[in-house]
């Protein structure tokens, strides 16, 4: 059976990872996928991107951000306290389970900053196009100028 290499177009991508996986999931009927915790991702500028995860249930101190050569990993470890351990939980619909999400980030996208407000865990990013591969005007002179000087001597 053949097999799709979709490597090359994780480092353009920010967040498609997902549909990439569902395209090999397809030829493997028998993998997992993963779908917790559910996540929207958001361009909120020209340049600028947002990554917004439910982590209903953790702490600031039970997330961690970490960006390292164009993947972003984002990790949740729920710690349980004395007070959870004394309480018998009869039906729980709230995952508090560990999870680590992988986001494959395009060359020059930097992660600017991540807040945690009501269950949601927002990230922030931005892409900073370094001067010497954004796009630059080149002026055209018209040819025939007066002011031009003549190098050469007329043949008489």
């Amino acid at each position: 059976m053949r097999h799709v290499d979709f490597a090359p177009l994780y480092r353009s991508t920010v967040g498609f990872d997902r549909l990439f996986s569902m395209l090999d999931g397809l030829s493997q009927p028998e993998a997992n996928t993963q779908t917790y915790p559910p996540y929207n991702i958001e361009r909120t500028g020209e340049n600028a991107y947002r990554i917004t995860m439910a982590v209903a249930g953790f702490g600031d101190d039970e997330l961690s951000i970490e960006s390292r050569e164009n993947v972003l990993t984002v990790k949740g470890e729920k710690t349980e306290s004395k007070d959870e351990q004394s309480v018998e939980t009869l039906y729980r619909g709230i995952a508090g389970r560990a999870f680590e999400r992988r986001f494959q980030l395009a060359e020059y996208v930097e992660v600017k900053g991540a807040s945690l407000k009501n269950g949601l865990l927002h990230i922030d990013l931005v892409r900073v196009i370094p001067e010497a591969m954004k796009p630059r005007k080149i002026a055209i002179t018209a040819a025939g100028n007066a002011n031009e000087k003549q190098i050469e001597a007329n043949a008489a």
